[in-house]
């Protein structure tokens, strides 16, 4: 079957990609139709009438919520066309502020917080908010077969951007800890196919994280001070150029990770974007270092 098609993934929940595959985006954003009944939508993605029609059809008149992991361009925005057609509730978190980042057509009718619980005669659904791609991030569990909608706090065989500054590295480290707390069999992203090994693809993701944060340090080392646009292809030698630009946003959070444990420092602040920012190990740092 075509990965474009509606796909069944369990008895509860039917998987529909929209189609704006990408560098940034995989094979395409995941919308996600949980229950039999009433049902609800998770992620309804770019607003391409194509995908909305996809959507509908296979809602076929029982769609009662959309709701969404967070709201960047290609997971909320799809959201307006359904619920005016539809009068479903609106569940998710806006930002006060837009970082620069945000899809400003969506509008809760419900702001989510962190353990409130979507309860209907069919399932559960339980929020976790997950801080770090941005900072308005939830995943959405599904008590009823341990399924954990992930949006982009997770993908499959690959790590997920930071953005600051709204993202934050430290948070995203921490809610990939938080996630192994609870009982999920498996992950359903907001691009890519299921991950039925959660467990361990936390792990990789938080080794990962190290991983590249160890690479950050060894090219200030080498380097010295340098802007984030020289780092980059030290520190992202094994990423095809052609992403280098996208990946300034992590290496930016990294730094700023770096910066709150007075591992690195900014000499030159001014950026817009990043090209004017210069970085440098700390004093202190680099004295530890070399005892």
């Amino acid at each position: 079957m075509s990965p474009l098609q509606p796909q069944q993934l369990s008895p509860l929940v039917y998987r529909v990609t929209a189609t704006n595959a990408g560098a940034m985006t995989g094979p395409g954003t995941n919308t996600y139709l949980v229950g039999r009944e009433q049902l609800a939508v998770i992620d309804p993605g770019p607003d391409i009438a194509a995908h909305i029609d996809k959507i509908l059809a296979q809602g076929a008149g029982r769609i009662r919520w959309v709701i969404v992991t967070h709201t960047h361009p290609d997971h909320s925005p799809g959201a307006r066309q359904l619920i005016e057609q539809t009068g479903a509730e609106a569940i998710g978190s806006v930002m006060d502020k837009d970082d620069g980042h945000q899809d400003r057509t969506f509008s809760v009718s419900r702001n989510i917080g962190h353990g409130d619980l979507l309860r209907t005669g069919e399932f559960t659904l339980e929020a976790i908010h997950t801080p770090g791609h941005v900072s308005n991030h939830f995943c959405y569990l599904l008590r009823d077969e341990n399924l954990l909608f992930a949006g982009d706090h997770m993908m499959q065989g690959t790590s997920v951007l930071v953005l600051p500054p709204s993202g934050d590295l430290g948070e995203y480290l921490e809610s990939l800890t938080r996630l192994k707390r609870y009982q999920i069999d498996a992950i359903a992203p907001g691009h890519g196919e299921l991950i039925r090994d959660p467990l361990r693809e936390i792990d990789l993701r938080i080794r990962h994280r190290f991983y590249r944060e160890g690479k950050v340090i060894a090219a200030l080392e080498k380097l010295g001070e340098s802007s984030l646009e020289r780092l980059v292809p030290d520190v992202y030698d094994d990423v095809h150029p052609t992403l280098h630009k996208a990946a300034q946003y992590s290496l930016w959070a990294h730094l700023l990770k770096l910066e709150k444990e007075k591992i690195a420092i900014k000499t030159i602040e001014k950026h817009w974007l990043f090209g004017e920012e210069h970085w440098r190990l700390t004093d202190d740092y680099s004295k530890s270092v070399s005892r």
